[in-house]
């Protein structure tokens, strides 16, 4: 399904084309430069606030664009300090934002470290089989100005509670690509869209603290290693062995683990750095020990960092998270062989924190004209 507004998303144009725009509509080149002041470092809600545009051309505008995509419907605020965002699209479709606070020792929950987890479609087709983004299917990509009009939200809503040098720097430290969706299925406008993020005249958002995930679309991953602009990659694995990653995720049948392995490598000596790799741990699916003992060897091939997500329950699905005692056993085998991993403890898990569980609560399936690409 194509979504096609009535009018264009400001936040999804570049500042070529709103250069072009400014010279057709009659205004000098300059203006557009003004207008990306406008929006990306003042971060105005409202045409009327850009005084330093003729008002004339401020009508242009309105008459052209649409200025907010993406409007915040609930803001979920966890025991861990971890918020949830359920924003309405203009077609009244669903995405999910989530913040991730990692509060530092000594200098209160103002400075905390703050990761931005966006979308890039509604729904997905992907159809992994722990995760609630998949279970009605996918709907539609998201538009370039929608996956940035997330961020924006997110800065409008962080601007006072952090403490930051200069208003006009955003409000997060880094940001991950890896909410609702599959990220490289969506890959032209994605590209665009974290082009406006990194530019100068966009958030100026540097490309080392900003992560692309992927459930493993090999094609892309290559595709992605040739991009002027070197982002960081994650690979969602959640399966060290074929026979255990195609349980749970079907994409595994067209892309297997002797042809993402490959990718993920080159990838990394093209960059020179570190790849994650995500690991959602399922109590009897994925964690044990042979399976820990499979993920060394991936990680040690990869030179990679190993992420151990303990599972976050989902309605509808029968999977269970695993008990502390089987992380920290998993988790072991990985720190005998030396690999860099973290085990993520509790963020967001009483706010419906995986992927797709908020949105899902407010939409039924009839609601949905879902399709998925993968199947049992």
């Amino acid at each position: 399904m194509k979504y096609l507004p009535e009018k264009e998303l400001i936040f999804g144009q570049t500042l070529e084309e709103l250069e072009a725009f400014a010279v057709e509509s009659g205004q000098p080149k300059f203006r557009a430069k003004q207008l990306t002041e406008w929006l990306y470092k003042k971060r105005v809600q409202t045409w009327d606030e850009m005084s330093n545009l003729p008002a004339k051309w401020r009508e242009k505008l309105e008459e052209h664009f649409i200025l907010q995509s993406a409007n915040p419907l609930f803001n979920q605020e966890s025991q861990d300090v971890s918020n949830k965002l359920l924003m309405k699209l203009g077609d009244n479709s669903m995405i999910e934002t989530v913040l991730i606070r990692a509060p530092m020792e000594g200098v209160g929950q103002k400075s905390s470290r703050i990761t931005v987890c966006i979308s890039t479609q509604v729904g997905c087709a992907y159809g992994c089989k722990f995760c609630a983004s998949g279970l009605m299917g996918w709907r539609r990509d998201l538009l370039v100005g929608e996956i940035v009009a997330q961020l924006m939200q997110v800065c409008r809503i962080e601007d006072g509670r952090t403490e930051r040098a200069k208003p006009e720097i955003p409000s997060f430290d880094n940001i991950v690509v890896m909410g609702m969706g599959e990220p490289l299925a969506n890959y032209d406008n994605l590209m665009k869209a974290l082009h406006i993020v990194n530019a100068d005249w966009g958030l100026k958002f540097g490309a080392r603290r900003i992560t692309v995930s992927t459930s493993g679309l090999v094609p892309q991953i290559q595709k992605l290693a040739e991009e002027p602009i070197q982002f960081r990659l994650a690979i969602s694995l959640h399966g060290a062995t074929n026979h255990v990653r195609t349980k749970i995720m079907p994409v595994n049948r067209k892309y297997p683990l002797e042809e993402l392995i490959p990718a993920a490598k080159a990838f990394a000596g093209k960059h020179g750095r570190m790849l994650t790799l995500e690991y959602i741990l399922i109590e009897e699916v994925n964690d044990s020990l042979d399976q820990a003992t499979a993920l060394v060897d991936i990680a040690q091939k990869l030179h990679a960092h190993v992420n151990l997500i303990p599972y976050n329950s989902v309605d509808g699905l029968d999977w269970k998270r695993p008990s502390q005692m089987r992380q920290n056993r998993f988790g072991d085998i990985l720190k005998k062989a030396k690999i860099s991993y973290t085990i993520r403890r509790e963020k967001g898990h009483d706010i419906d924190a995986a992927c797709g569980q908020l949105r899902l609560k407010e939409e039924s399936p009839e609601n949905l004209d879902g399709e998925r690409l993968f199947e049992n």
